[in-house]
């Protein structure tokens, strides 16, 4: 036993000379790496006198790290320490040791930066190294995976290595009670997605007792697959939605409207931003229908914004490559992963927009609850990281966004992959012809092919004529995504053909086969170039893991969506001049140069959508953040009384500005409207009160007659008549923020078009959400106090009666 420790030891050390000096090679080239190299130096020598530990002695390190934190020394103090504390217990645990590129790539994560690390790298484990470190802190840590699969995974590997430390690991997933979920939360490192975090966050601040919230303050994240979840998963919005009764006759009348327009006559359709336009002969036809004067008109926004919601999902959106019928119902999918998104659906109408086209049941629309975008989510962590594959093609983003540097991470073994230049066809045909041909080549020798596809229609053409050619395959796309990891376990063994979306694309490993390595290792072929460079990067990597052989090749056609929706104009341009070969294969001038020039074209479209969203969702972030920190005071403030008197007061200030402009003299002020207006909300004042010379003495009168109003509040406070009161805060507060949010999702829909109005948009948006928020606080106070003055003599006049009666009985 001693000897085959001594062997392993051995291999170790064999190997880390080879990669210290790969390590070397390439700090030199990036002098910004020096400082690591030092500190995976210390974590080494420390290497020895861990493996001397028993068991118990290393559980007890976690304890005296914790006691050093409380006794002023910090986690930089301790990082040397800690990092070679996991990798020591990693190897006991699971038989695995950290590389020094592990090490690396743990202190760029603990330092809150991204790791970009090659496919598998082990990217998993390295996330074991920071999420210890910071869990010591007792604040929590979120590691955060871009499925469930891939969360309860890491949480039963993984978070055995922290457990075996004395840490507390939790698992954050759909479906849970809420105790569970304060379970996960409270433990010291939470595996979940980010969007079960992210609806969490929402959901919290929607409930009626601070009891029934989950999550802690957001402390330090970790997130796998970053790009993905942070850039590709950016675009849509978290939003929590419920369902209101508009009639859904009115979404398939709709539905046959739109059936019938044609483009260029009632809409214009912008295929590179993927936008519809309605133009003036659809906007008649609309009107004629429905017997209408001006569909522009504001009585007439709902119509208008289901009619743009129609053209949306008759247009723009597609079956099976945007979502897919099954069992008469409308399911998405992931764009980026090919996945189904489980209990997603559009707001707004889009959904039963799409349900109209497809001639399914229409459920009741969604009206938006709460929403964030995953941009401001995440930006609310004291402290982000993120680790992936493919960060350096949107590094700019990453650190404009979210103030994020890239770290590129060497691999543990030189790369072996072999990747080819894309053959580019004049047509879709003649591209699949070639697909088949290089699949029917390749498949004689024996080496497993992994076929990846942008859609679920292109991977079921695909299939088709391998079919017809007799060639045996799997397919997988979301339509077969509960067979996923059987078909990608098998997709590396000999013989093999797999045919899939971009789920193949991330999140398990494509392990070769015996003696597939000395055939050439998995051959990738990609049919279609994806809106985003770091998509194609991620297929070439499913082979040439930790220095396999493999080789990679795109077929692609000027047909593809990525250029048809690409501009008109520079496409006719190069269609005029190219040259094909006899196949249809594009020889000049460079293809791969305009194939290039597309997708950075395409992905420029995709990065000012996603920064159009989160410069509007910016406002709302404002709003969102100062409406929940009321709630929250709401739910906790202890001191009740103050915030009934803070109300008050905020009324009367609302009330006077309203009716008494600094321009007018009290006789001009509108003192019938206030005197009706107070006599809902606050009927102690009397008309003598408006006898005034300025509205600073009105205002002072209203608040000295409150005091005894707040006294006789004050002595029939009881715990009864203090949740009520809570309740009724956050209720009226509620209301008036989802009516917010729907008046915000009106005021986007057509903020655009002011550019054509020489206006920016952006500070239009501003400006009238601005108003349109302190509306809601004028109204918040208002209406508080229209329901709490009834509420408060009924409960002081019952509490009065029952003591009258008390006093009868006695006698």
């Amino acid at each position: 036993m001693l000897g085959f420790y001594v062997i392993i030891r051995l291999e170790f050390i064999i190997q880390e000379r080879v990669l210290m000096h790969i390590v070397k090679s390439i700090f030199k080239g990036n002098p910004s790496l020096k400082k690591y190299l030092k500190i995976i130096n210390h974590i080494n020598k420390l290497e020895n006198d861990f493996e001397k530990l028993t068991d118990d002695q290393l559980k007890e390190k976690t304890v005296q790290f914790k006691e050093k934190l409380n006794t002023g020394s910090t986690t930089d103090d301790l990082k040397i320490h800690a990092f070679a504390l996991v990798r020591e217990a990693s190897k006991r645990v699971l038989g695995l040791r950290h590389y020094d590129v592990q090490l690396l790539g743990g202190l760029a994560l603990y330092e809150g930066k991204i790791s970009e690390m090659q496919t598998g790298e082990g990217k998993t484990l390295v996330a074991s190294l920071p999420s210890y470190l910071n869990a010591l802190e007792g604040k929590g840590v979120h590691v955060i995976t871009s499925n469930e699969y891939l969360a309860k995974r890491d949480f039963e590997t993984i978070g055995n290595i922290h457990k075996f430390l004395g840490l507390t690991v939790g698992l954050n997933v759909s479906g849970m009670s809420t105790q569970e979920k304060q379970i996960a939360y409270n433990a010291d490192i939470t595996y979940g997605t980010g969007n079960e975090f992210g609806f969490d966050h929402l959901r919290d601040n929607m409930v009626f007792k601070v009891e029934e919230q989950v999550q802690r303050p957001l402390h330090f994240a970790i997130v796998d697959e970053v790009d993905s979840i942070l850039i590709d998963e950016a675009r849509t919005p978290l939003i929590i939605a419920n369902k209101t009764d508009i009639s859904a006759d009115l979404y398939t009348i709709i539905s046959q409207i739109i059936g019938s327009f044609k483009e260029n006559l009632h809409f214009e359709l912008i295929r590179d931003s993927k936008q519809t336009l309605l133009k003036s002969e659809g906007a008649t036809m609309v009107e004629k229908i429905f017997g209408i004067d001006n569909l522009y008109d504001i009585e007439h926004q709902p119509l208008l914004q289901s009619i743009n919601k129609a053209l949306h999902a008759h247009f723009i959106l597609k079956k099976d490559v945007d979502y897919i019928v099954r069992n008469g119902e409308i399911m998405l999918v992931d764009a980026f992963t090919g996945r189904i998104m489980e209990g997603r659906t559009y707001s707004d109408g889009l959904h039963q927009a799409i349900e109209a086209k497809e001639n399914v049941q229409i459920n009741p629309k969604n009206d938006t609850q709460a929403s964030i975008t995953i941009q401001n989510y995440f930006r609310m962590y004291k402290k982000l990281s993120g680790m992936t594959g493919t960060a350096k093609p949107s590094k700019d983003e990453f650190l404009s966004t979210y103030n994020l540097e890239v770290i590129e991470i060497p691999t543990n073994k030189q790369k072996a992959r072999v990747d080819h230049d894309d053959l580019v066809f004049d047509n879709d045909q003649n591209k699949r012809n070639k697909i088949a041909e290089i699949v029917q080549e390749i498949h004689k020798t024996g080496r497993p092919i992994l076929v990846g596809t942008t859609s679920i229609q292109q991977s079921e053409k695909i299939s088709e004529l391998l079919l017809g050619m007799n060639i045996p395959h799997q397919l997988l796309n979301a339509k077969t995504e509960e067979e996923e990891a059987k078909l990608i376990s098998l997709a590396g063994q000999l013989n093999q053909i797999t045919i899939a979306t971009n789920m193949a694309g991330r999140g398990t490993d494509i392990m070769l086969g015996e003696g597939v390595a000395e055939l050439g290792g998995l051959y990738i072929i990609g049919t279609e170039r994806h809106d985003s460079k770091r998509i194609d990067l991620q297929l070439r990597g499913r082979a040439g893991r930790q220095g396999d052989p493999g080789t990679s090749q795109f077929v692609v056609s000027i047909e593809d969506e990525i250029v048809t929706n690409y501009d008109d104009e520079s496409l006719e341009k190069f269609k005029e001049k190219y040259v094909t070969s006899p196949e249809g294969q594009i020889v000049k001038p460079d293809p791969q140069k305009f194939m290039d020039k597309v997708q950075q074209t395409v992905e420029g479209f995709h990065y000012s959508a996603r920064e159009h969203l989160l410069k509007l969702d910016n406002v709302a972030d404002q709003h969102r953040s100062i409406v929940y920190k009321m709630r929250q005071k709401y739910l906790t403030e202890e001191d009740i009384l103050s915030l009934i008197e803070v109300a008050y007061q905020k009324y009367f200030d609302c009330l006077v500005n309203e009716y008494c402009t600094e321009e007018s003299i009290p006789e001009e002020w509108g003192t019938q409207s206030m005197q009706q207006e107070l006599a809902m909300r606050f009927p102690e004042v009397e008309d003598s009160f408006f006898i005034v010379e300025d509205k600073e003495e009105l205002n002072g009168k209203l608040k000295k007659t409150f005091i005894p109003f707040l006294d006789e509040v004050s002595a029939a406070m009881n715990n009864e008549i203090a949740l009520e009161t809570r309740y009724l805060f956050v209720k009226v507060l509620d209301s008036l923020y989802i009516q917010h949010l729907n008046d915000l999702t009106d005021l986007k829909e057509g903020i655009h078009l002011r550019s054509y109005g020489q206006e920016d948009p952006y500070l239009s948006f501003e400006r009238e959400g601005y108003h349109l928020f302190q509306e809601l606080l004028v109204q918040f106070y208002g209406n508080f106090c229209s329901h709490f003055y009834p509420l408060i003599k009924k409960k002081i006049n019952d509490s009065a009666h029952k003591k009258e009666r008390e006093e009868v009985n006695v006698f």
